[in-house]
């Protein structure tokens, strides 16, 4: 069964993600553009769009849950287990990669160049919080590519358990994957910031995140290859 600590990392690193939060400044452009002054529309069509992404990806979790629950049973068990844990290891090492040698679209870190094109495409439809929560649904299979490591990991581990045990997980999992996302939104929306500035912020510092997501999920891999969590 996967532990507190397990859960808060995998989900802390994938919400730190630099494709989520360059999706979430895109969305928050394209609802500011269509008429400034309207702000409201900025807090509700974010909030409608991290919804959507939230459900979503409760859906996609369910889904990879029972896959891998098919798959692991017994005495496998604790040999993918391991798996999983060199898993972690590995998106460590690439997220490091990029924190050396940073290149856009990253394997297995960020969104694909090829993809971008089409995300922005659907983004820029949205003109509404109704908008918003459509375009998250199809938008969220896009973030699957540079979001899927982490969630991938986390959903082999609690492969196996009940619906009742399994969802206060996954929705702990969820809403710390989403968090960013309600964190912009609402600085936007009061005026702390600016989404120029949010999105500036993030150019500068996404080596050091991808350095903090590597770190982690080298030390969770770590972790779990050794059996200390």
């Amino acid at each position: 069964m996967v532990g507190f600590i397990e859960t808060i990392g995998l989900a802390f690193v994938d919400a730190i993600n630099p494709c989520e939060l360059a999706v979430m400044v895109m969305v928050l452009v394209a609802l500011l553009m269509d008429d400034p002054t309207k702000r409201k529309r900025v807090l509700w069509g974010g909030f409608a769009f991290t919804l959507a992404v939230f459900l979503m990806y409760i859906i996609y979790g369910l889904i990879l849950i029972n896959v891998f629950s098919l798959i692991i049973t017994g005495r496998v068990a604790s040999i993918a287990f391991k798996i999983f844990g060199v898993l972690a290891i590995l998106l460590g090492i690439f997220n490091l990669k990029d924190y050396f040698i940073y290149k856009p679209g990253g394997l297995a870190t960020e969104m694909p160049m090829k993809l971008r094109p089409r995300v922005k495409l659907l983004i820029k439809r949205i003109t509404s919080p109704k908008g918003a929560f459509i375009i998250g649904i199809f938008v969220s299979l896009f973030l699957l590519p540079c979001t899927m490591g982490p969630y991938l990991i986390f959903s082999g581990r609690v492969a196996g358990t009940s619906l009742l045990s399994l969802l206060p997980w996954i929705l702990l999992y969820n809403i710390i994957f989403v968090l960013p996302m309600i964190a912009i939104t609402l600085i936007i929306y009061f005026g702390f910031t600016t989404v120029e500035k949010v999105s500036g912020w993030k150019e500068m510092n996404i080596k050091k995140m991808h350095l903090v997501e590597g770190l982690i999920l080298i030390i969770l891999g770590i972790l779990m290859v050794t059996g200390l969590i």
